[in-house]
């Protein structure tokens, strides 16, 4: 067949049709109407057409995404549904990708569309990127970021900060046509700080039945505790807390020089100790400079220095951080006094209730680990810093104010109390000192918190979100103080009328606002808890040095702890979120001052999930180091079912669930982990057979997780602390035997329970340590 005068040029393919003619400006060309009606009804057929969305900041760029096909929806929905429905679901489907339109452009767009952060929850920010930058910079200036972890590119610093506590790095041997070249943000600090010398501690022959103090003035190198311990690193080495126990155990020296041959082990060397530097200089004075260049917003171009924060949804930013001078890090060899004034060496915990066993036994394992000098005479070793324990009590419910007399009667309590009693020896009276809590005074001491407290008075018990309302007439103590004082009577006689008098029909709610401490797993004391999360910033902020939950237990001392100045907390079990039951910061720090102010703009919110958003959400969790829970909570991964395959010494896997408790983010079960006051009988041979010594052996402290009213010693539930305190013990014995003649009680071992669980081993080996019949975990007896 000829070709047609309309196409002379073009070839012919083999099954004699012509090519398609190909032109050049890109458009498509069709051979016919009707084979350009078929691909255009083919493309309207497709469940999904393209579209292009700009991106913010890069306009050379477009994001390409796939959205659902309308005109394929409404066919499939008129032959499937009918003319009726089909629009309907047209409708549905139109609504789904309006809010996918959306959601890319929060991700994507500038810091005004951003609202939320990860899995749906609102932003807590209000500080812009210039506070940010100053408070990192405060903190590494004052010597409270000695670590080489990467600061976030998102904080914009350009310039790499000085750290005087970071030691000088070495000279690259790279030549620097080799080197990438530095990129528009720093993520690290340049090291101008004395140099560490590493220590490789042991027991010195003979001398191997105890394991050696911690020298004074020595530190312990975070990072490298984290590289070893932590096991969200995917390093066969930092898996497990038995491994990180190990590397605790021996790069601290606990293992009395028992050692196995494991090879050269200088990476487990934590400890270090700082160099003197002969001449130190002023810290430089901030720059509120190197704040991160400007981009591009979306909207008419406009410069934003907060372009990528996710500000609290209908807050503005907040103004500048009042922040003081910056602190001066001089190593201790340097300091003129043993003790750091800017360091101080405080144990806080707080207590509501009566003084029972446990905070006994803290007190105990503070007295049996820490370098206190109790076996010296005088106790004035010239080079020893000792640490003190200051226990805040609050005397009634938590949502009470105390009376004018509260501090006194404080006392007249703990004199009469026998688990309180020895604590007030003279002997003990620089290192443990009992506080009385007011809440008021406390936020009043606060000068972020002190003009704006008042306002959120009503919604003061919030813990992750959960408010619990507490009426205006349970805080007014006032009046009971005023009866108590015209009628001469006691103030706990007057409260007892006035529960007397009240019907005794109350609601739930009722008796929550009432408690006094938990006594039982159906009466937690829930206020208290919620309030304790807010003392624990309170106390390390107005004061500084370390919190601890009432429900920890010291196991070594804590000497290298208090060297590095960094603030910490330690993780919540396998989530990447802080658990506060230990708590390091400096007082008035730029880190804290933080912390208030976001917290005063969330509600004084101060549950441990909701304070992981507010460094989270601003890119301060470096500030607050994360710490691996090994340190302080060897057992909690076991109890929820991880690392089973290889747990550590002691093995704890039992878990209670005692009620639903909805005052954290979300609804959880209470955990006790029970194990430890009633240790399996497959495994009760090991408390008795190894001791204090093998319990978490290389872990700072134990976190037992509450269980208030499961007494450590059930068959001789009494302080028993030997002749001096014989008085105290008589009356906890007559209160816990009220059958038995205290004149003729035998102490008769028939009558001990044959196999003695964890907790009560614990509590023995503390008594006999004050009691004068072994020496404490160091080796030295108790000098009275």
């Amino acid at each position: 067949m000829a070709s047609s005068k309309y196409f002379p040029s073009l070839p012919q393919r083999a099954n004699g049709y012509p090519e398609k003619a190909r032109l050049t400006n890109g458009l498509p060309t069709y051979s016919s109407a009707v084979q350009e009606k078929m691909h255009r009804h083919a493309r309207s057929m497709s469940w999904t057409v393209p579209v292009s969305l700009p991106l913010p900041g890069v306009p050379s760029r477009r994001l390409r995404l796939l959205m659902p096909n309308p005109t394929r929806v409404q066919q499939l929905g008129v032959s499937r549904l009918g003319r009726r429905r089909g629009p309907l679901l047209l409708f549905l489907l139109l609504i789904v990708s309006i809010c996918t339109v959306f959601s890319f452009a929060r991700k994507f767009g500038a810091e005004e569309k951003q609202w939320t952060t990860n899995f749906g929850e609102s932003s807590t920010l209000v500080f812009g990127r210039e506070d940010i930058q100053r408070i990192w910079k405060w903190e590494i200036s004052s010597g409270h970021y000695p670590s080489k972890r990467e600061i976030p590119e998102q904080v914009g610093l350009t310039i790499p900060p000085l750290n005087p506590a970071l030691p000088p790095r070495k000279a690259p041997t790279i030549p620097s046509r080799f080197r990438p070249p530095p990129g528009p943000v720093a993520t690290t600090t340049r090291g101008d700080g004395p140099r560490r010398v590493y220590l490789g501690i042991q027991s010195q022959p003979s001398d191997v039945a105890y394991p050696p103090r911690p020298l004074p003035g020595s530190v312990a190198d975070l990072d490298i505790i984290m590289e070893q311990c932590d096991f969200s690193q995917n390093k066969a080495s930092s898996m497990y807390v038995r491994d990180c126990l190990e590397v605790l155990r021996l790069g601290g020296g606990l293992d009395n020089g028992n050692r196995l041959r494991r090879g050269k082990m200088d990476e487990w060397n934590y400890i270090y100790m700082e160099q003197d530097r002969e001449n130190f200089t002023e810290p430089a004075q901030i720059s509120l400079g190197n704040v991160m260049a400007p981009r591009p917003m979306e909207s008419g171009g406009i410069q934003d220095p907060n372009a990528g924060l996710a500000r609290k949804r209908g807050a503005e930013w907040e103004p500048p951080l009042s922040l003081r001078q910056t602190l001066q890090h001089i190593p201790y060899s340097s300091l003129p006094t043993p003790c750091d004034p800017e360091n101080p060496r405080l144990f806080h915990m707080f207590w509501t209730g009566p003084f029972t066993d446990k905070p006994y036994l803290a007190l105990l394992s503070f007295l049996f680990s820490q370098n206190l000098g109790l076996h010296l005479k005088d106790s004035s070793e010239p080079d020893l810093c000792r640490p003190e324990f200051w226990l805040w009590i609050n005397p009634g419910p938590a949502a009470s104010v105390p009376n004018p007399s509260a501090l006194t009667d404080m006392y007249e309590q703990l004199k009469t109390n026998p688990w309180a009693a020895p604590f007030l020896h003279p002997r003990f009276k620089d290192v443990i000192k009992f506080k009385l809590w007011n809440t008021t005074d406390q936020l009043d001491g606060i000068p972020e918190l002190k003009d704006e407290w008042r306002e959120l008075k009503e919604t003061l018990f919030n813990s992750g979100g959960h408010i619990i309302n507490v009426p205006a007439d349970k805080t007014k103590s006032a009046e009971v103080s005023t009866i108590a004082e015209e009628s001469g009577n006691s103030t706990e006689t007057v409260l007892a009328a006035k529960a007397s008098s009240t019907s005794t029909d109350k609601s739930d709610e009722d008796d929550m606002l009432n408690r006094t401490g938990s006594k039982s797993s159906s009466s937690y004391d829930r206020l208290s808890v919620i309030l304790s999360d807010m003392a624990r910033f309170v106390l390390c902020h107005r004061f500084g040095g370390i919190y601890l939950d009432a429900d920890t237990i010291l196991l070594r001392d804590w000497e290298e702890l208090w060297g590095w100045k960094g603030a910490f907390a330690y993780r919540w079990s396998r989530l990447e979120k802080y658990n506060t039951a230990v708590l390091r910061m400096n007082k008035n720090s730029a880190l804290g001052s933080f912390l208030f102010r976001t917290a005063l703009k969330n509600g004084l919110d101060f549950h441990p999930m909701t304070v992981s958003r507010y460094t989270k959400d601003a890119h301060l969790e470096g500030l607050l180091l994360r710490l691996p829970d090994a340190l302080f909570d060897s057992a909690w991964l076991n109890t929820e079912v991880f690392q089973r395959e290889r747990p550590p010494q002691p093995y704890f896997v039992e878990q209670v669930f005692l009620g639903k408790v909805n005052i954290a983010i979300t609804e959880h079960f209470l955990c006790r982990f029970a194990d430890f006051f009633n240790t399996p009988t497959q495994n009760s041979a090991a408390p008795q057979a190894l001791g204090f010594e093998g319990f978490f052996r290389g872990a700072y402290s134990y976190h037992f997780h509450n269980f208030w009213w499961k007494p450590f010693d059930s068959a001789r539930n009494w302080p028993d602390l030997g002749p001096k305190f014989s008085a105290g013990e008589r009356a906890a014995r007559a209160a816990a035997m009220p059958d038995t003649d205290p004149e003729e009680w035998v102490d008769r071992v028939v009558d001990d329970k044959r196999d003695l669980d964890w907790a009560t081993v614990l509590k023995r080996t503390f008594e006999a340590y004050i009691r004068g019949e072994r020496p404490n975990m160091y080796g030295e007896w108790l000098q009275w």
